[in-house]
């Protein structure tokens, strides 16, 4: 490697020469890539981020040259570690994301590798098709990335795994040559490929039939029984309805970018079901649970899927999540979630009667309920798919390790293999978190291990190598879906056997003879507590801090939640993460951010580049919506993080005059304000030349107008309307800059909304501005005196037992993020008392907008970016924009579109 490290300059130019990609060997791009999410951190050589097939071409080739390993990457949603090595990473997902073709006769799909599993799967629908397997992080997996795992999910019982519907693919070979992998016996490199693969299967045809392991639910080690159509170890079914024939590309799916670079691939394609329902079964105990699997896969159904009490346990801790558990009752210790297909209600609602019968006859199980509705399935289905990401949003350094994570038995041995697991958790110590696919064996086991210390990483190779005997004992695997990567590679001689293992060695020697691809999985793995990001030796830097992060364990332990799986880097659904659906860079998601500040503090990146463009580019994006704090299911708060990076940043840089100029824009509008007709002169001074000129000059586009001033502030309305005196119910409006200065309209319409409802509207004149544009702008000490203001003036009305009504969420939502890290200990409870925050023992201000409102005597509708920050659990962001119905005849409603105006108001 130091002759490749030596020749870095000369190959980066020979990349930006020969091809269109973007190409980044820069520190804090290869730090982007540098991590997925599994356990690992491994610093690649180089990026490149092709935009057409000839620049992959490019890329192997030159590579091959000098000699330089490659590894193909998609989402980088890899939980063992497939997608990280000290090689140049081809990030296919960003430009490689197209649909060639369909065939809806033939029921196939040709598509380039970087498109996501769910944005397939979306333009299949109108058609009636989808591609069956389907992994739980489909919004982001890119097919490349399924390809290479052998993914599959929930309907596997019905589909099996991507290698069964995996029909022809387009490679590239190590030397940079391109071949068509399929069924055929084509001319040129794929013939001697197909010879030597060939002879290779047919020298182990009588061991792979003899000793390859039994159990189908298998993404372990390179498909040799897929060579051989009588073989072991495929699903009974035959899910794609196609004969069983030798098939190259089939050998290459699961290989990890370890035997070719994929560039495109046909997919055999399944209909659409017409309807779905579920039913939902509680247990008192987990054993209970997988004892009940196997006589209720006699009923034939599309999947059965087991959540266990942990999961539900952490998901109420989330409100984002918490609101779907609409199927739980108590706390359960085991849940079974059994899906049927139909063609009409009706058979769905017999098909459930049955299971309820089913139940009933063999004392399975205690409270059954049905999810018939979308709906009440989707919420189902939500909890199940969000639960990696909420198991990993334990606080503390104890985390869910994936060690023994994708280990998958035979159904009828899951009862002995989970109480064998349960007693190997016990005796060290450890709880497991529980939840996976029981229709196929497949359980998701994560013991709570501390990484940080030499005793848990020894704790955790201890408890894989055990674990791994386990599964043999079960007639299991080692890896059900997840693939081998890093993390399990390491098992395969055992589980394969030493023939198989050298027949697999011999089969990457024929690929790729110089050992270029993805080195280092499937294959002449490292030991599985190498590499490691967290392990015995990793430390942070101590940073004084502008927030208090002490309620996190630290900045450290926050940005340290962001556990790297990619939830960021959905497109089509969901808000989180805007800037990366705007570049579809990974440069610009929540992850990105996350590591970089990480790499910072560990040392893997030299503080003093705290003030670097390219680590001040990866932040600069993130527009604090805080889509982040609410659908990340660790609840990462990017937006108070990226602040903390600003205020960091500007410590050692000085600000700016456009983040003065913007932060300052409450004080600049209150003065023009107190001065006669200034609020008219500033809109005249707005609209002149020399006013748009600094503008560009300070780094403010021309296409952005900024916002005009009303003439009469809300507050001088106010004051000077005839007012309803009083009243029993009381309430405090806080009036932020934007309503007071810039649209009042909305004030106003708040105020007759609240005094239709009943309420004597009031108002703290002497309120300071909430500080969100400043600390938008990382100016983060100025607003702690503010903030301190804010809740001394606020807290009595709340000891009255007001409800504060606040208009613009990303202001009321600072004294629930933002003022309790900015204030002593006894005024951080009172900002969340004032906040109305889940925690507070307050129950006006954690009221409901109807219930405050008076909910049947009027309906309101209105509409909100999807970016606003009122999504983010906020009871009392109470965004008035809408009319009133006050009465029968007063008929119209009318919606008006409210725009967001996160780091503007006040």
């Amino acid at each position: 490697m130091d002759q490749i490290y030596a020749n870095l300059t000369e190959l980066s130019y020979e990349l930006q020469q020969r091809t269109e990609a973007e190409v980044r060997f820069d520190q804090v791009s290869r730090t982007l890539y540098a991590t997925d999410a599994s356990n690992y951190q491994i610093m690649p050589i180089g990026v490149v981020i092709p935009r057409t097939t000839d620049d992959v071409i490019a890329t192997v080739e030159i590579c091959a040259r000098h000699k330089v390993p490659v590894l193909p990457r998609g989402g980088g949603s890899s939980l063992a570690g497939q997608t990280v090595g000290e090689a140049i990473v081809i990030d296919m997902s960003k430009y490689l994301r197209q649909i060639l073709s369909v065939d809806p006769e033939a029921r196939e799909v040709r598509v380039q590798p970087g498109i996501t599993f769910g944005q397939l799967n979306r333009h299949l629908k109108d058609r009636g098709l989808m591609v069956g397997p389907d992994p739980a992080s489909g919004e982001r997996a890119a097919i490349g990335g399924c390809i290479g795992n052998n993914a599959t999910g929930a309907h596997s019982i019905l589909y099996g795994m991507f290698a069964d519907h995996v029909l022809s693919m387009q490679t590239i070979l190590s030397d940079g040559s391109v071949v068509e992998l399929n069924e055929g016996h084509s001319a040129g490199r794929a013939a001697t490929l197909w010879e030597d693969v060939c002879r290779i299967v047919d020298a182990n045809q009588d061991d792979i039939r003899a000793y390859w392991p039994r159990h189908w639910r298998r993404a372990s080690g390179y498909n040799l029984n897929y060579m051989l159509p009588d073989a072991p170890g495929r699903h009974p079914g035959n899910p794609s309805g196609r004969p069983h024939q030798p098939n190259l590309a089939q050998l290459v799916c699961g290989s990890e970018g370890t035997l070719a670079v994929i560039t495109e691939a046909t997919l055999n394609l399944m209909p659409r079901p017409k309807m779905t329902a579920l039913g939902i079964i509680q247990f008192d105990e987990i054993l209970a649970a997988l004892e009940a699997t196997n006589p209720i896969l006699e009923l034939n159904p599309s999947a059965v899927e087991l959540m266990d009490r942990l999961l539900v346990e952490l998901t109420r801790q989330q409100p984002q999540y918490a609101r779907m558990l609409t199927f739980v009752e108590g706390t359960p210790e085991a849940i079974l979630a059994v899906e049927f297909y139909g063609e009409s209600e009706a058979e769905l609602t017999a098909k459930l009667d049955r299971l309820e019968q089913h139940l009933a006859k063999h004392k399975i199980g205690g409270r059954f309920s049905r999810a018939m509705s979308a709906q009440a399935q989707a919420d189902v289905w939500g909890v199940r798919k969000v639960g990696l990401g909420l198991f990993m949003s334990i606080r503390g350094d104890y985390k869910p390790i994936p060690v023994i994570e994708d280990f998958a038995v035979p159904v009828e041995t899951l009862p002995r293999y989970m109480t064998d697991i349960l007693a190997l958790a016990k005796s060290y110590d450890t709880r497991l978190a529980i939840y996976g696919h029981a229709s196929a064996g497949c359980l998701h086991l994560r013991p709570l291990i501390n990484v940080k210390t030499a005793e848990g990483v020894q704790i955790m190779k201890e408890i894989g190598e055990a674990g791994a005997e386990i599964v043999f004992q079960c007639g299991g695997v080692t890896s059900g879906e997840h693939s081998d990567g890093l993390q399990r590679s390491y098992f395969n001689e055992k589980l394969f056997g030493p023939k198989l293992y050298q027949a697999m060695r011999q089969i990457k020697t024929v690929f790729d003879p110089d050992n270029l691809l993805n080195p280092g999985k499937v294959v002449e793995a490292p030991d599985p507590i190498q590499n490691l990001r967290y392990g015995a030796n990793y430390s942070t830097i101590p940073l004084e801090t502008y927030f208090d992060w002490s309620d996190d364990g630290g900045l450290d332990r926050a940005i340290e939640m962001c556990n790297g799986a990619g939830v960021c880097r959905k497109l089509d659904v969901g808000t989180m993460c805007p800037s990366y659906m705007a570049t579809q860079d990974e440069q610009d998601t929540t992850r990105a951010r996350a590591n970089v500040f990480r790499a910072l503090l560990s040392g893997a990146l030299p503080l003093n580049a705290m003030t670097d463009q390219a680590v001040y580019d990866v932040f600069e994006l993130c527009i604090g919506c805080k889509a982040c704090k609410s659908e990340c299911p660790s609840s990462v708060d990017m937006a108070r993080i990226k602040t903390e990076y600003k205020a960091q940043y500007y410590a050692r840089t000085g600000y700016p005059l456009r983040s003065r100029l913007i932060g300052n824009v409450p004080r600049l509008a209150k003065l023009a304000a107190a001065t006669p007709g200034g609020l008219k002169l500033a809109n005249f001074l707005l609209g002149l030349p020399p006013t748009k000129a600094l503008m560009r000059r300070i780094g403010l586009t021309e296409e952005r107008q900024f916002p005009r001033f009303a003439t009469e502030t809300f507050s001088s309305w106010f004051q000077q309307r005839p007012q309803p005196l009083n009243r029993a119910k009381q309430v405090l409006l806080f009036n932020d800059t934007w309503t007071e200065y810039n649209y009042p309209e909305i004030g106003q319409a708040a105020v007759k909304v609240l005094e239709a409802a009943g309420y004597q509207v009031n108002l703290e004149t002497q309120r300071e501005c909430c500080g969100r544009p400043l600390l938008t702008c990382g100016m983060v000490e100025p607003v702690k005196p503010m903030a301190q203001r804010n809740v001394d003036l606020l807290l009595p009305y709340v000891e009255k037992g007001w409800p504060i009504i606040g208009l613009e969420p990303s202001c009321i939502l600072s004294f629930r993020d933002e003022y309790p890290a900015l204030m002593d200990a006894a005024r951080r409870d009172a900002a969340r008392r004032d906040a109305g925050c889940p925690d507070s023992a307050h129950p006006v201000t954690n009221a409901k907008c109807p219930e405050i409102l008076g909910g049947e005597s009027f309906s309101c509708c209105g509409l909100f970016d999807t970016q606003c920050r009122v999504k983010d659990g906020c009871a009392i962001c109470f965004v008035v924009y809408f009319e009133l119905r006050l009465s029968a005849s007063r008929k119209d409603r009318n919606a008006r579109s409210w725009r967001c105006t996160s780091g503007w108001s006040g």
